[in-house]
């Protein structure tokens, strides 16, 4: 019998809505386990919620989320925005961000699922981020288009006096910093500070917000969909721009007009990198819904890499013959996660996993519905022409014979023509009317990318909600 994917990207369930995800890896009573800690989407009307909450994984599988509980309450019931947590010497310190971002306490646990108790007030601002180098010194970063750094006190809480370095990162140019000498438009810092390190180098994961539109990258106007880092030999100075790593804005794609778009509704963005035996991985956050108040956590595969030179590579790195790295692109946007290899066509997946949403011929755009129960999430306000796509699906090495797609609401005109590896690629379905499952047309095996192009007579309305697909054999 079927079964729903679960674990795919967002890796937590379809449910649960928890942005600025910080991965921290940590063994703890002798197992090794991957932790993220973020914001909660729970108010519905504005950002976060008034609790965080704990999921954690183990350490050799990330399709394997468990939920931990409630780890820290807001005292005030006011929204807690993101958070990071470290751990020295046995004891887990969170730093949450209390009153949005506005007060930032530092409480305690000897688990690092918490619950995280006696928070103390520290001096550091909005977005923290903290690193326990490995000589047991703490750092801090933070800041909101303005960006700090100061080492701490033994107390992990009370600043080192002397230490506090500011524009550590040239700002975006925006209305929230009249401040012009110390922006630019290549760092162009807006906040979520992260610090990880990588070969011995200090590397500074943060989001970048371009300030104007950018056509050729299929940016209309100003976004911040961007994971950026800044690497350097010191904790607290001497940033060197490393580039773009992730970007929740999924796929460029021609528009009608030859123009490019992006093929995924884009937000703000907050995350960080984890070496996990080897294998990094970056973390970071989409939309879902009709505005950034539903966010999901999503995680891609990635390289990390110094070369030769002292240059830092973070994302899909090319590597040159001798082994050295060459270039770092920006990391793909997937359905997959760590489904390394491809998520099993032959299981129930979720419309919900969607990591391409085309906008239809008259220019709207479908979005997935966020949902707070169950194993599904439909694709809502599809019109003629609207494009839904999965990266990547495992066929095998065995073709299937069908494919059947759920949908409530079909228009009698409506249908859906099934393409591979493109939008406009081979057709290897064609789905008409009521019509839920239908036979393939041509083979298709390996680990493939499947896209769903809904078409309808009447060019203005809804054709359907998109619930679920599964091929069979």
């Amino acid at each position: 019998m079927k079964e729903h994917i679960k674990g795919a990207n967002p890796y937590l369930p379809l449910w649960e809505h928890i942005p600025d995800g910080e991965p921290r890896l940590f063994t703890y009573k002798g197992e090794k386990r991957l932790y993220v800690y973020g914001s909660h989407d729970t108010l519905k009307d504005e950002y976060c919620g008034t609790d965080y909450v704990v999921w954690s994984a183990p350490a050799d599988d990330l399709t394997d989320w468990r939920f931990d509980g409630v780890c820290y309450k807001a005292p005030d019931n006011e929204p807690l925005y993101a958070p990071d947590v470290v751990e020295k010497d046995g004891v887990y310190y969170m730093y949450a961000a209390e009153d949005r971002g506005s007060r930032i306490v530092v409480a305690s646990s000897e688990s690092p699922a918490g619950p995280f108790r006696d928070p103390v007030v520290t001096e550091l601002g909005f977005d923290p981020g903290v690193l326990v180098d490995d000589d047991g010194r703490v750092y801090a970063y933070w800041g909101f288009t303005k960006s700090w750094c100061a080492e701490l006190e033994s107390d992990m809480a009370t600043i080192k006096k002397g230490t506090v370095k500011e524009n550590i990162l040239p700002h975006c140019v925006c209305h929230w910093n009249t401040d012009t000498e110390h922006a630019d438009s290549v760092f162009e810092f807006f906040e979520a500070s992260s610090l990880r390190k990588i070969g011995g180098k200090y590397v500074l994961i943060y989001s970048k917000r371009i300030s104007e539109a950018v056509p050729e990258l299929g940016y209309e106007k100003d976004t911040n969909s961007y994971l950026a880092y800044a690497y350097s030999d010191s904790p607290l100075g001497g940033w060197q721009y490393g580039g773009i790593l992730s970007c929740n804005a999924g796929e460029m794609y021609k528009k009608p007009d030859g123009t490019n778009g992006r093929a995924y509704p884009n937000c703000n963005n907050h995350g960080s990198i984890v070496d996990i035996d080897g294998q990094w991985y970056v973390f970071y956050h989409r939309k879902t819904g009709e505005n950034e108040y539903s966010r999901q956590g999503m995680l891609e595969p990635i390289d990390a890499a110094v070369g030769s030179d002292g240059k830092v590579y973070i994302g899909a790195v090319t590597f040159g013959e001798d082994g050295e790295p060459v270039k770092a692109d920006t990391a793909e946007m997937t359905s997959q996660g760590a489904y390394v290899n491809g998520v099993d066509a032959y299981g129930i997946f979720s419309a919900g996993y969607a990591c391409c949403l085309i906008p239809s011929e008259s220019g709207e755009r479908a979005y997935i519905k966020p949902v707070y129960e169950g194993d599904s999430s439909p694709v809502v306000g599809i019109k003629s022409g609207t494009v839904v796509g999965f990266k990547y699906m495992q066929f095998g090495s065995e073709p299937p014979e069908t494919v059947t797609v759920k949908t409530s609401g079909m228009a009698e005109s409506g249908g859906i023509t099934v393409r591979a590896d493109s939008p406009d690629g081979a057709v290897i379905a064609v789905l008409k009317g009521g019509q839920d499952t239908a036979p393939l047309i041509c083979g298709i095996t390996g680990k493939r990318a499947v896209y769903f192009v809904f078409e309808c007579e009447d060019k203005g309305r809804d054709i359907c909600a998109f619930e679920w697909f599964t091929f069979n054999r």
